[in-house]
């Protein structure tokens, strides 16, 4: 958009206490049938709402129709087994009861596709759409039909190909492939990763983006966080590759994080989504503390090309908590526009 600093969101958003538990990372929905359909319509239109309301200049669905940024698009896949469950290791990390691939995977019907029409037909703002990378969909299955996590992901990425080419048909502007798995298996992402990543955007006209981040606010993730240093160079092992990628735009996490701010000029010439916000506490941002990092990120990103936005997804947090942190973070853009424009 030509917007300078057009602020967006990384992924979800919280849902309305009458959808689904409050505060609660992929609780169970409330409704059933219809009621439901009508509730996560519902769940757009109020997200959509909070967002523009705020000042978000690029908007989401905020996963309102979706109870696992992961597992909801493959709940509609074939060849994965839910019921045969085992527990693996997520991201090295945390053990998690996951669902077996049985047999050749494949995309039934479209996954995410009418809820974006809806949402289109809601607002003339860009659209953002997020769907699971290949690599993070890999790491919450338990694979026993393809036996090696390359051939597995290859096969998730002509999927997601499928799904991302009916997204931008019907009217997303910018498509986001959120691979938090890549902080983690940097061998993989660099030997075919990063490839499988750019399957699944092949041919797509609209922008692309790949989110990597540290994850949620769960305990998890803050544990593992304590246990990184002082510097979380993470983001060292890949930038460079994913400079040179066919992916159009970087989304990475820096508010309140150990990142050192001088890695995201190994992404020079790509834009970047600095995440600004921190998803992990209940605690609004000033406008100025979203400005500072801003400031800081310019020094090696071009203003043309930096978007504000989230750390992560702020799913866990409340409402009123999440539409204060997304007005901070259209102000904190705010003052560092006016800044450059002087």
């Amino acid at each position: 958009m030509n917007k300078l600093l057009p602020t967006s969101t990384a992924g979800s958003l919280p849902k309305p206490s009458w959808l689904a538990q409050p505060e609660t990372l992929w609780s169970p929905w409330k409704l059933q049938g219809e009621e439901l359909i009508e509730g996560k319509q519902d769940a757009l239109r109020v997200v959509l709402h909070d967002q523009q309301s705020s000042g978000i200049d690029i908007v989401s669905d905020g996963e309102q129709t979706r109870q696992h940024f992961v597992t909801t698009f493959i709940e509609n896949l074939g060849g994965v087994d839910f019921e045969q469950r085992e527990t693996v290791r997520i991201r090295d990390r945390y053990d998690a009861s996951v669902p077996t691939v049985v047999g050749a995977v494949s995309r039934q019907r479209p996954v995410f596709v009418e809820d974006a029409k809806f949402l289109r037909a809601q607002t003339d703002r860009p659209i953002k759409w997020a769907l699971p990378g290949p690599m993070t969909m890999i790491d919450t299955l338990y694979d026993n039909h393809y036996k090696s996590r390359e051939k597995l992901a290859w096969e998730f990425a002509k999927i997601l190909n499928q799904e991302a080419k009916e997204l931008e048909a019907a009217g997303v502007d910018i498509i986001q492939f959120d691979e938090p798995a890549f902080n983690v298996f940097f061998d993989e992402v660099n030997d075919w990763g990063i490839a499988a990543l750019e399957k699944a955007a092949e041919g797509l006209k609209c922008e692309t983006a790949v989110h990597i981040c540290y994850g949620y606010g769960i305990k998890a993730n803050t544990d593992w966080k304590k246990s990184l240093g002082a510097e979380w160079r993470q983001y060292e092992s890949v930038f460079p590759k994913l400079q040179k990628s066919t992916i159009d735009m970087i989304s990475l996490e820096c508010q309140h994080s150990r990142v050192p701010m001088d890695l995201i000029e190994l992404l020079r010439g790509k834009k970047v989504m600095v995440g600004a916000i921190d998803v992990a506490t209940d605690t609004i941002e000033t406008p100025e503390e979203v400005a500072e990092i801003l400031r800081k990120a310019l020094q090696f990103v071009d203003a043309d090309k930096l978007y504000p936005c989230t750390n992560c997804g702020m799913a866990p947090l409340s409402r009123s908590v999440a539409r204060g942190k997304l007005t901070a973070l259209s102000a904190g853009a705010a003052i560092v526009r006016s800044e450059i424009s002087r």
